[in-house]
């Protein structure tokens, strides 16, 4: 049995389908589109069913392609469950009146988010309700589990819905429903009523987004350094130096398989300098990057469960206006900031061309993804914060005027933004570990064999005297406009496959600040890395990413020449 759940953004589908599902679930694009679509399984009694979970969407007359797939699976599916906010009914009956409309399936109507009726004054009837509508209907509380296997007992007798509505009937027939059976009594507004409208209504909302992004990024530096201190920098010194150390005079013998599997160890093994497969392909992406990846999605998945992005981008609206993009593009910004990869998926987010390049172009050039932070921080840290700090500076400047270069170049319009703003929830534990989960495979998936294809390229490039050849190639641009050594040819080299890597690779070089500063700007600019680039070709088709290639080249070369000239002449050496 094919069960498909179906309903507005923001009514808790997500984690109903993490409580019908168990922990194995698969999230792929539905065929033909870059929509996502999250399909799981549901084993209980004698119910055996495959459950979908389709986007979130306000309607089946289709006006962007979330509604055309979700159109298109409930024409598929065996089952429907609609799945409503109780504290919304008037509202959510618009997509349950259209499935009345249009489906003739076996329907459950699930009154979700039933815990805040009461704590919102709102009394529904649901024998009465059940009896307008003509199918079943059930209440749950998908956070604590309430209702669900009432769900469950209920998909055996599901039935469809025994009533046709006419279009021009439609919202007279809702206006009926809630007459005759939702209730609404007088409440005082409690403490985190006023904090939600704080939130939203400036200039209090400004203070307590900075807070929030502040507190965010502390409790992620937090638990990414504690991981690495206490869990795998002790993992790699007790267990894994040891074999290294073993294998490396058994290696010695061959110099070309020493290199591309040890790499170089000068007296004690540095994991960061050795740039070997299984020294530093291991180390940097399981030891040095895994942590703070870890960290960040769980944070994110916090903040996108309490309901505090869909605020955030109300109050990014202005200001990505005035770079052709409306306040929700701050969604693959901020997933970028974890992993450019997602960011790049979430770009589908935008129905126009113009928004999609935009987004997209701005996201490779000046967001660094966590891991790349991560060596940013590893290499300018020890020389002091202030340095990592201009780093970000330059991007952030770069992100402003490319923004508003690209929007005033661009024709087209902005678009505003239409977002539904949750209240306040407290997160499903169960679901934050599985979204933790989903985005944590695309780490594992993309980042350990791009890392070891990446220095398995290097190590042959520089024992076969290739990167020589590309070194004196590139050397005018190189030493002249950037001020590098001919050496760092080969961090740009690997910065296409993985840019984190490719920045580490500066380290060995004993690169001055000035040096340090420019190369690990550049390297965030100049090109995205091979993962994000398949990914963009696909999101954005070959012609427009040529486009965004060229774009990205040319602001590396400018930027990359501004920063060494203006760094030395504020005297940084």
């Amino acid at each position: 049995m094919k069960v498909l759940l179906v309903g507005n953004p923001n009514v808790g589908k997500s984690v109903l389908f993490s409580r019908l599902t168990g922990a194995k679930v698969i999230a792929s694009n539905y065929h033909g589109t870059t929509v996502e679509i999250t399909k799981g399984y549901l084993k209980f009694l004698n119910i055996e069913a495959e459950i979908i979970d389709a986007p979130g969407v306000y309607s089946l007359n289709p006006t962007n392609k979330a509604e055309e797939v979700t159109l298109n699976l409930v024409n598929e599916a065996d089952l429907i469950i609609n799945v409503l906010d109780a504290t919304n009914l008037e509202r959510n009956l618009s997509l349950t009146i259209d499935l009345m409309q249009k489906v003739n399936k076996p329907t459950i109507i699930v009154l979700n988010i039933w815990d805040e009726t009461k704590h919102k004054g709102i009394e529904i009837d649901v024998v009465k309700l059940k009896e307008l509508l003509g199918v079943e209907v059930v209440t749950t509380c998908s956070l604590s589990g309430e209702g669900i296997k009432d769900l469950i007992y209920k998909i055996k007798n599901a039935r469809p819905f025994s009533q046709t509505i006419k279009p021009e009937e439609k919202w007279s027939f809702i206006g009926n429903i809630i007459t005759n059976s939702q209730k609404l009594h007088h409440r005082h507004h409690t403490f985190l009523d006023v904090i939600q409208e704080l939130s939203i209504k400036p200039p209090w909302a400004y203070m307590i987004a900075l807070g929030v992004v502040f507190i965010s990024f502390m409790v992620i530096r937090f638990i990414g350094e504690g991981l690495i201190n206490y869990i795998f920098n002790p993992l790699f010194d007790y267990f894994w130096t040891p074999v290294i150390m073993w294998l490396d005079p058994l290696l010695a013998k061959n110099a070309f398989l020493h290199n591309i599997l040890v790499g170089n160890l000068t007296g004690e093994l540095d994991y960061s300098l050795a740039f070997g497969l299984l020294t530093t392909g291991l180390y940097v992406p399981l030891a040095m990057v895994l942590p703070y990846v870890f960290s960040f999605y769980f944070v994110l998945g916090v903040l996108e469960d309490v309901g505090y992005l869909p605020r955030l981008a109300i109050l990014a609206d202005r200001l990505f206006h005035k770079i052709g993009l409306h306040g929700f593009a701050i969604v693959p910004m901020i997933l970028g900031l974890g992993c450019n990869v997602p960011g790049a998926l979430s770009i589908r987010i935008f129905e126009e061309k113009r928004e999609k390049f935009i987004a997209a172009t701005l996201l490779t050039i000046a967001i660094p993804c966590m891991a790349q932070t991560a060596m940013i921080i590893g290499v300018l840290g020890r020389f002091g914060g202030q340095f990592i700090l201009i780093v970000f500076l330059n991007l952030l400047i770069v992100w402003v005027v490319l923004g508003k270069i690209l929007n005033k170049i661009l024709k087209g319009r902005s678009p505003e933004i239409l977002v539904e703003i949750p209240p306040y929830r407290k997160p499903h534990f169960g679901s934050l570990l599985k979204k933790l989960w989903i985005r944590l495979s695309w780490f594992f998936a993309e980042a350990i064999p791009y890392v070891l294809l990446g220095i398995l390229l290097v190590n042959i490039l520089y024992y076969f005297k290739i990167i020589d050849f590309f070194a004196y190639l590139f050397s005018p641009v190189m030493t002249k406009l950037w001020g590098l050594p001919r050496e760092a040819v080969g961090a740009l080299i690997v910065g296409f496959l993985r840019k984190d890597v490719a920045v580490g690779m500066l380290r060995p070089l004993n690169l001055t600040i000035r040096q340090l500063i420019v190369g690990t700007t550049i390297l965030t600019i100049y090109f995205p890395c091979v993962a994000t680039f398949i990914v963009l070709i696909r999101e954005l088709g070959v012609k427009d990413m040529l486009k965004s290639i060229f774009v990205m080249i040319t602001t590396a070369l400018v930027v990359g020449g501004m920063v060494n000239f203006v760094l030395f002449l504020s005297g940084i050496r």
